[in-house]
Formats: structure tokens, C-alpha cells, sequence
């Protein structure tokens, strides 16, 4: 591979095209795994065949910093084994894999550190597979709704270009009585979903933010005016629609900042959207784990961890984060929300955390 790729910049918001694509052989047994050895090919990509993507230890880089960003543009095809699912609370009762990984650049993110050395993407070919455990969550909740959030480890948005498998899924959940969808995307790229026979089963939700927050912690993602122009095309394709504010962000001018994110979405979406809309607020929040690779990776970041402004909170399993203090965080979130209501006055605040 050419060491242009070392020094090259974090793309813009045009569809990811990975650098190097790895296949597993298993991979090359599903149907799916061939027609996206085809798109390599015509692509012009660099191929390589893995025995397991935990094999995966030659990409070049003398650094970690050379080393991650090889990664986030290197793609792997295989199947997915572990076919149990994580709770995803409180944004439905279980994660569903379809993806790992995602091909942005956001300083903040939780997988910097929960996919830890590997940070390459992975797409999985055995749907049916996905799709079939998803059925028996489905059976044993019945007759109670059962939820899944397809966003937990990836923006499967961004890689419907290449995999096919988030209209497959939404297609799944149209047709079930009590399965329900929810997936929330930082990219406009929207258009292979907008056809999708969805029966109001999935709820398409955008990440939206501060301009603050957008131009200094999220590259490589799509800019604001174009989340918001998909979500507009979204809510004509008749999807309820939903916005994350995430992560809420403590910065000079936050106020303003937050107001004028509000104005905007109340004026540039289209009436429809606005029928069946949630929100959902979550404060920013670190580990020491994650202060530490977020400080190699970006080691030039903007973002504030200084642990003696922050509150520590105990969470699962005995793993503690640092959020706001009670003060901030109940300021975020009583102005944030009254704009959401003083604009949106039917939506729907599900959660602030």
C-alpha cells in the first residue's frame, strides 16, 4: 500500500471507500460476501484474504496514530458468530449487529476505546443469521414490543453503499407485529433507504449538534445543512423521525449555540417531519480510559476532559465515567428541552442522561 495513504486527510462527506478491504473465507460463502468482492474489484481496491480479523496485524504505520488511521479506512468482510445481543437501554432492549466500526473521525466517540486496537470497520454477511436471533428476541417478548437499536457499534448509514444490510433489516421489521427498529447516522447519504418497505416499524434518527460542537469534533462526517436536507427526504419517505442532540457540550456560547441548532431544525424541516418526532439528549461524558487514547489519536483535540470540572458517575459493572456536575448538566438540559418545546411543541423528549 502507497505511504500517500499515511499522510493523506480525513475525508469529506462524499461515501466511504475503503483504502483495503480484507474478506474471511467464510465470507465468500454468502452471496452477500461475493457481490461486495465484485464492488471491490471494480473499485480498484486493494484486496487481501484473513483467516480472522484478529489476525489483522500488518496495516503500515510506524506510529499509533499512522496505525488507526490506516485502519479507519480499511474495510473487513465476515460473518458474524455471536449471535447474542447486548441491551442497548435506554434506547431499546437490544443492540442488533449488522456493522463494527465506523469510518468518522469524532474526537468524542465511545469507540475509540470499546473496539480498542481495532478500529478497522467490519461489515457481516450473514444476515440471515442476524436476522433469525433477531426473531427469537422478537418471540420470546411477545406480546410486548421489542426494540433494536442498529447503531450501537457503527453508522450503518454510512456503509449501506457497500453491504445492502440496513434496508434488508428495516424490511425485516416491516414486516414484524412487535419488532421494532431504531438507528441513528451523523451521514446524508440516504437515498438506497428511501424506497424501503419500513410499515413505520424504524425510526430514522439523525446526530445533530452545536456548530461548535460539529466543526471541532466530528470530521469526516456530513455538515449539518445536509443531515438536515436527508431528514427532510426521510420524513417524505414517511420514517418517524428522530434527533439525538449528542453529545451536549458544556463550551462558550453553548446557549446560543443550542438555540440556533433548534431554530434551524424548526426551520428547515419540511411539516411531515415534525408529525411523529423524538428527541433524545445525552451529556457528554469520558473515561480515563478514553481521555487517554482520545489524547494519541487527536492529539491536537479542542475537547475538554479535565476531570476536576466533572462529576464522576459509577456505571455497569463497576466502570465509572466522568459527566457534568449536577449544576451544568440540569442547566443543559432544562434549556435545551424548553427549546424543544417552545419549537416543537408535539415532539417527544424520550430520555436526557
Amino acid at each position: 500500500m502507497s505511504t500517500e495513504i499515511l499522510t493523506r486527510p480525513v475525508p469529506s462527506t462524499t461515501v466511504f471507500v475503503p483504502e483495503l478491504v480484507y474478506f474471511e473465507p467464510d465470507a465468500m460463502n454468502y452471496t452477500k460476501g461475493q457481490q461486495i468482492y465484485e464492488w471491490a474489484k471494480q473499485q480498484g481496491l486493494e484486496i487481501q484474504m484473513t483467516t480472522s480479523h484478529n489476525q489483522i496485524r500488518d496495516l503500515p504505520g510506524d506510529t499509533e496514530l499512522e496505525k488507526y488511521r490506516i485502519a479507519k479506512r480499511t474495510l473487513v468482510v465476515g460473518i458474524r458468530k455471536t449471535l447474542k445481543f447486548d441491551t442497548s437501554k435506554p434506547s431499546a432492549e437490544y443492540a442488533i449487529p449488522i456493522a463494527t466500526g465506523c469510518m468518522g473521525h469524532c474526537h468524542y466517540c465511545y469507540l475509540q476505546t470499546t473496539l480498542g486496537a481495532k478500529p478497522y470497520i467490519r461489515v457481516y454477511v450473514n444476515m440471515d443469521d442476524i436476522l433469525g436471533a433477531a426473531q427469537k428476541y422478537i418471540d420470546e417478548r411477545v406480546p410486548e414490543i421489542t426494540r433494536f437499536e442498529a447503531a450501537c457499534t457503527s453508522d450503518p448509514v454510512g456503509l449501506e453503499h457497500i453491504s445492502g444490510s440496513l434496508k434488508q433489516l428495516i424490511e425485516f421489521m416491516g414486516q414484524q407485529e412487535h419488532g421494532r427498529l431504531r438507528f441513528v447516522t451523523k451521514y446524508h447519504h440516504v437515498e438506497p433507504l428511501l424506497d424501503a418497505k419500513h410499515n413505520k416499524h424504524t425510526r430514522f434518527r439523525f446526530s445533530v449538534n452545536a456548530d461548535y460542537v460539529i466543526k471541532n469534533f466530528e470530521p469526516g462526517t456530513s455538515k449539518f445543512h445536509e443531515r438536515i436536507e436527508a431528514a427532510g427526504k426521510v420524513a417524505q419517505a414517511g420514517y418517524p423521525l428522530g434527533f439525538i442532540i449528542a453529545p451536549i457540550i458544556w463550551h462558550d456560547g453553548w446557549e446560543e449555540g443550542y438555540a440556533t441548532l433548534l431554530e434551524r431544525l424548526h426551520k428547515e424541516l419540511p411539516p411531515e417531519a415534525t408529525l411523529d418526532l423524538t428527541f433524545e439528549m445525552i451529556q457528554h461524558r469520558f473515561t480515563r480510559t478514553a481521555k487517554n487514547v482520545i489524547e494519541k489519536r487527536y492529539p491536537k483535540t479542542k475537547l475538554e476532559m479535565d476531570e476536576e470540572k466533572r462529576k464522576y458517575k459509577w456505571g455497569r459493572w463497576g466502570q465509572g465515567k466522568y459527566v457534568y456536575p449536577d449544576e451544568q448538566a440540569n442547566a443543559l438540559r432544562e434549556f435545551i428541552t424548553e427549546q424543544i418545546f417552545d419549537k416543537f411543541p408535539q415532539a417527544k423528549i424520550e430520555y436526557f442522561t
